[in-house]
């Protein structure tokens, strides 16, 4: 979330920034300095009741040491008093802070001044395509049709044990599926990202450190009887391993990278643009997560991109990079890059990846801080990616690999998965 004395010093520039996001912050932002006026008035309020208490309790302990029996009893009177107040004050205190936090939650990430002016993912900006297109045989298949084919993915297995949007995948499918986890794994690890196994449920304060609560759309799977949720992605536990923590700054970057599985209620849709792999309510992910000083951040993020680059280099797909405009661009985030594969047998582009920076916003919600050298303590920067969600990587797999002895297998992928064609 946004800092409440940088809010003070640049009310202006954050209501101009954030109407790239199509958002109206004047009036919360206003509502936020009033409340943190009131705020800081109750606070000096109770720090005075506090320190006359303090000062009124060891003159009460003199007087009773000198016989004063009956000044003592009236400052004890003033003391009661005193107490009484201060906790009026300490609740009134912290129910302004709830309020100042839930607004606080309600404003969204400041975009870089890269970010493009738009409305929707139309207005997105296009800033790098690499690859061939491959032409297909004609009679090519999108890739439900050629898991059907092969037998290596079961939908209706899926919503037989779950529901539409939990897929089986199936012997060679299901080989195909780890080799890829296994490769992106090694790619992030030999690029020096540390890798870790962490849980796939999270506690609501690690849904707010990261910025997925408040759940504004209703995305993530609650697990009520224990107050948990489902991660959407790795990112939420990785980068809360750090939540609250004190770094040093030689401490910085730190780099990490961690397979999850992921799930999400996305609202439900019709159409082969949602059709097999295109949209899940689980799947696999690997994900890579950075904490950077301030000053870095923005080079950690163009390192990030080359990275999903190198490795869509490697599976040879055709891609593009896409900055993402104001009205598409995610809450928490100041700049955001998507990575799409083109899919030949759909003939249209498959999201694949994003690559964000969200400068301070997510540390402020985490408390997430480092010493520097000078020993002040300052905000990390936080930053993710995907590297890569596996449905749309393996969809264009099978569609842009399909040949008439069977789909080959990418070269980088075969010692991974023992084979070079599913057939």
């Amino acid at each position: 979330m946004l800092v409440v004395q940088q809010i003070i010093a640049n009310k202006d520039h954050y209501v101009n920034a954030l109407t790239k996001r199509n958002f109206d912050a004047a009036p919360v932002l206003e509502k936020i300095i009033a409340l943190d006026e009131e705020r800081r008035a109750t606070q000096a309020k109770l720090d005075n009741t506090l320190a006359d208490s303090n000062k009124f309790s060891k003159e009460i302990g003199m007087l009773f040491k000198n016989g004063e029996q009956q000044k003592a009893n009236l400052l004890k009177e003033k003391t009661a008093q005193l107490k009484e107040a201060s906790k009026e004050l300490s609740a009134t205190l912290t129910e302004i802070q709830t309020q100042l936090s839930e607004l606080l939650y309600t404003v969204p990430n400041v975009p870089h001044v890269s970010v493009p002016n738009g409305q929707s993912d139309e207005d997105n900006e296009e800033v790098f395509k690499e690859g061939d297109i491959p032409k297909l045989e004609d009679g090519a298949l999108p890739h439900w049709e050629l898991a059907k084919k092969y037998d290596i993915i079961d939908f209706e297995l899926g919503v037989k044990i779950t529901g539409a949007g939990f897929p089986v995948y199936k012997g060679k499918g299901a080989r195909l599926q780890r080799a890829l986890i296994s490769y992106f794994l090694d790619k992030n690890t030999e690029a020096g990202y540390k890798e870790y196994q962490v849980p796939h449920l999270v506690n609501e304060a690690s849904g707010y450190g990261t910025g997925q609560l408040p759940d504004k759309e209703g995305q993530m799977y609650h697990v009520t009887g224990d107050d948990l949720y489902l991660i959407p992605t790795a990112e939420v536990p990785v980068t809360n391993m750090f939540r609250g923590d004190l770094l040093k700054e030689s401490d910085l970057p730190i780099c990490c990278t961690g397979y999850t599985p992921c799930f999400r209620r996305e609202a439900g849709s019709y159409g082969a643009h949602v059709r097999g792999l295109n949209r899940l309510h689980q799947f696999d992910k690997v994900e890579i997560v950075r904490i950077e000083k301030p000053e870095n951040s923005y080079a950690a993020l163009d390192g990030m991109v080359d990275h999903v680059k190198d490795i869509l280099r490697e599976l040879k797909l055709p891609y593009r990079i896409l900055r993402l405009c104001g009205g598409d661009i995610g809450f928490t985030s100041a700049l955001t890059y998507d990575f799409e594969v083109f899919s030949t047998a759909q003939d249209r582009w498959l999201e694949i990846s994003s690559v964000s920076n969200f400068e301070s916003y997510q540390a402020n919600r985490l408390k997430l801080r480092f010493k520097d050298n000078d020993g002040k303590k300052q905000l990390a920067h936080t930053l993710n990616g995907s590297s890569l969600a596996l449905p749309r990587v393996l969809a264009g797999i099978l569609e842009n690999y399909q040949t008439p002895k069977g789909i080959k297998i990418p070269e980088v992928l075969v010692p991974y998965c023992g084979f070079e064609y599913i057939d």
